[in-house]
C-alpha cells in the first residue's frame, strides 16, 4: 500500500528460487491526498483503503494463494489516525497489515537489489523514489552499512512545491537549491560508508525516468540492461517540465496516475545523483515487494531449521528448503 496505489502481486516464490509473478492488480487510491489538516486519513480514504484491500484478498484467495503479505510505506506511515484504520482493515477483511518503517523500506529494497546483482557487485548504493518518501542504502552484505529514508517522495514534493500545471519555472529552481541543501548531509552519511562499486535505482519512477531517456521498453524483459545517465535526465527534465499533465501522460512508459509527479521525481533524482556523484544508474527491475518475499523466505528457512534441529549448513548439505507456492504482496 504506497501513496499512490494498492498493489496485489501473485507470486511463485520457493526458497532457493526467484519470485515470479503470476498476475499484478492495482487499483489508484492515492492515499497521500486524502490526508487532512490534522495529519489523518480521511474517512473517504480509509473506506477506499479497506474495499480494496477486501477486493484483492478476495482475489488472493481465488488465485489459490497460500500465504498473504499485506504491507503499507509512507502515506500509511505518516497518517496520525494509522492504527485506527488498519484495525478498521482487520476487522473487515481479516488481513493485518504492516506497516514498515522507513529504514525497513530502505533495508528491504536493499536486499532485493543484492539478491539481483549477486555478491560479486560489490558495495551496492541504492535508490528508490517513492510517493511520500526517498530511500537510499550503501553496503556490501544484504544488510546495508547505511539504510536513510527522507521525506522526498515524489507526490509529497509535487503536493508541496509544484501544484501548477506545467509547473512554475522559479519554483522548480527553487525546490533544486532546496533539495540539495536536503541532502548534503545524508550524502555525506553514505560517502563515509564507503565508495560504491555499482549505482542501482529502483521504482517505476526511475524505470519511467529511464525509458524516456532511452532505455529499453518493459516488453524488452528483465534481464535487459537499462541505465539513466545524469546527461539524460537534465536534458529530460528541461523537456518534461514545460509539459502539461496531460501530454506527460502521453509520453511511452508513463502512466496517466504518475504523470503529475513525474517532474518531482526527475528533480528528486538529479538531485540525489548529484549529490551521491553518480553519473549513472543501473536500473534494478527488483524493489520492495520482491526485498518484502525474500526476507519472508529466509525467516521460514531459519525457523523450520530451528525446528528440526539443522543448522543453515547442514540444511544446505541435505538439500532441505521451504516452499511457498503462491504469495501475495500487497503495496
Amino acid at each position: 500500500m504506497g501513496s499512490n496505489t494498492v498493489h496485489l502481486l501473485v507470486v511463485d516464490a520457493h526458497r532457493g528460487g526467484h519470485p515470479t509473478p503470476m498476475s499484478s492488480t492495482k487499483s489508484v487510491l492515492r492515499l497521500a491526498e486524502q490526508i487532512d489538516e490534522k495529519g489523518r486519513l480521511t474517512e473517504r480514504g480509509a473506506r477506499s483503503l479497506i474495499d480494496s484491500v477486501d477486493e484483492f484478498t478476495h482475489i488472493a484467495a481465488t488465485s489459490g494463494c497460500e500465504q498473504t503479505m499485506a504491507f503499507a510505506t509512507s502515506a500509511v506511515r505518516d497518517a496520525t489516525n494509522s492504527e485506527e484504520v488498519l484495525d478498521r482493515v482487520e476487522a473487515k477483511t481479516g488481513v493485518r497489515v504492516t506497516v514498515l518503517s522507513g529504514r525497513d523500506e530502505a533495508r528491504l529494497t536493499s536486499l532485493a537489489v543484492r539478491r539481483w546483482y549477486g555478491w560479486s557487485a560489490g558495495r551496492i548504493l541504492a535508490l528508490d523514489i517513492g510517493g511520500g518518501s526517498l530511500e537510499i542504502s550503501n553496503g556490501v552484505d544484504e544488510e546495508p552499512d547505511v539504510a536513510l529514508s527522507l521525506p522526498l517522495g515524489a507526490g509529497r514534493l509535487t503536493r508541496e512545491w509544484l501544484p501548477d500545471d506545467p509547473p512554475d519555472r522559479r519554483r522548480i529552481g527553487v525546490l533544486r537549491d532546496w533539495l540539495d541543501a536536503e541532502l548534503r548531509d545524508p550524502a555525506r552519511e553514505l560517502r563515509a560508508a564507503g565508495k560504491p562499486d555499482i549505482a542501482v535505482a529502483t521504482s517505476k519512477t526511475f524505470r519511467s525516468l529511464a525509458r524516456l531517456t532511452g532505455a529499453a521498453p518493459s516488453g524488452a524483459g528483465l534481464r535487459v540492461k537499462r541505465q539513466l545517465t545524469a546527461s539524460g535526465l537534465r536534458q529530460l527534465i528541461a523537456f518534461i517540465s514545460r509539459m502539461t499533465r496531460d501530454d506527460r501522460a502521453e509520453l511511452e512508459g508513463v502512466s496517466a496516475d504518475r504523470a503529475g509527479q513525474l517532474v518531482a521525481g526527475a528533480l528528486v533524482a538529479e538531485a540525489a545523483m548529484r549529490a551521491l556523484s553518480v553519473d549513472t544508474l543501473e536500473i534494478c527491475p527488483w524493489a520492495l515487494r520482491e526485498g518484502v518475499i525474500l526476507r519472508r523466505l529466509d525467516t521460514e528457512l531459519a525457523d523450520n531449521q530451528e525446528q528440526i534441529g539443522t543448522t543453515p549448513t547442514e540444511a544446505t548439505r541435505t538439500g532441505s528448503a521451504g516452499s511457498t507456492p503462491a504469495t501475495q504482496g500487497l503495496r
